[in-house]
């Protein structure tokens, strides 16, 4: 378990927020001029009319709640409740998880641009910690971790407008902030354009982060987060999906030939930078750190911890993709290995076998 000296030694209790206010103060301070802009930069002094409301669909890695379909703002009532709980980190292996929903990562949020957002956050009464969310789509302080502090057994609730499209990451930021996310506190909310997003036939949800154990990578038995190790950025996993094989075996993704595929693809960190690749294909199309402008034809992909990413492509030939982290060492000895199993009719236009390393003829 952790200790108060250990806490206090690596995070006297100063809210993020805190910190953001006066790094920014800082850097106003330096009285530099502002580069050359090509592109407007809005200020929003007015939002959409909203009509009506309703309850936020949310779900679990690697689903995603449905598109939205409604040409209108409206208020979206998003009710999250974080809990503690032991969960599989690998085979025989177990770790006390602090959630957002009871998964890892948490719920998947997903609005439209203009929409009102309630957002009611309560923390379990058998929490161990108070907690709080900062979401990377709120303009307002903290990202809404000012206002969100939640002790246990209590709920919180704020409101704000999704102002800007594009796809976001949310985690805890209560102090020791490296703790609660190193401990599974993190999500993801997509803020949908108001002209919707192109139609695909299967959407899913991966998110890649990284555990601090005490115990070596496969020690059986619950582990504990190892602060030295987070503090040095050397993590026991690097997984996809809150453990080691989750996109493996039963837990793969699916699809078939002729599927249009977007992944939803987000870091937690709360340290490592993502090498995003899908072995067997090319991405058509990536929309960078989870903005609205897209990259064409990509291999290879770059996620920051605390940000996104969405990559598109179409699948043409049956098999089995492989997503990796391509800092490799973190596939195939952390964890960060998962697999999108494809079903259908081959097209050997597309891709053929013509020799193999079959038995030597004599």
């Amino acid at each position: 378990m952790i200790n108060t000296a250990t806490i206090r030694r690596f995070a006297p209790f100063v809210s993020l927020a805190a910190i953001a206010v006066v790094a920014t103060a800082a850097v106003s301070s330096l009285g530099r001029s502002s580069p050359a802009s090509f592109s407007p930069i809005p200020v929003h002094t007015t939002v959409d009319d909203v009509k009506g409301q309703e309850i936020a669909v949310l779900t679990d890695a690697p689903n995603v709640p449905p598109a939205i379909k409604r040409d209108y703002a409206t208020k979206v009532i998003v009710n999250l409740d974080i809990t503690e709980k032991k969960m599989r980190l690998a085979d025989g292996v177990e770790y006390t998880m602090w959630t957002f929903g009871g998964s890892v990562p948490g719920k998947f949020i997903r609005v439209r641009e203009g929409d009102l957002v309630e957002l009611h956050l309560r923390n379990a009464a058998s929490s161990t910690m108070p907690h709080n969310i900062d979401l990377h789509a709120v303009t307002g302080p903290g990202g809404g971790a000012k206002t969100s502090l939640t002790m246990p057994g209590g709920e919180s609730v704020f409101t704000f407008t999704a102002l800007n499209p594009g796809l976001f990451v949310y985690h805890c930021a209560t102090s020791p902030v490296p703790m609660h996310m190193a401990n599974g506190m993190y999500g993801m909310i997509l803020v949908e354009p108001k002209a919707g997003l192109a139609k695909v036939d299967r959407e899913f949800y991966v998110m890649q982060s990284e555990f601090y154990t005490k115990g070596d990578f496969g020690a059986k038995g619950l582990q504990d987060l190892d602060m030295e190790k987070g503090v040095d950025e050397k993590p026991t996993y690097v997984v996809f999906n809150g453990s080691a094989d989750a996109l493996t075996g039963e837990g793969a993704l699916k699809a078939k030939t002729g599927d249009r595929v977007r992944i939803f693809i987000g870091d937690a960190g709360p340290n490592l930078t993502s090498s995003f690749h899908v072995i067997g294909e090319v991405f058509d199309n990536v929309y960078v750190e989870g903005g609205t402008v897209a990259q064409h034809n990509v291999q290879t992909t770059l996620i920051p911890a605390g940000g996104t990413s969405i990559v598109e492509f179409g699948v043409e030939n049956p098999g089995d993709l492989i997503l990796v982290d391509h800092s490799i060492f973190r596939a195939f000895n952390k964890g960060t290995l998962g697999m999108l199993k494809v079903e259908g009719a081959e097209n050997r236009k597309v891709f053929a076998a013509v020799k193999t390393l079959g038995a030597v003829s004599e």
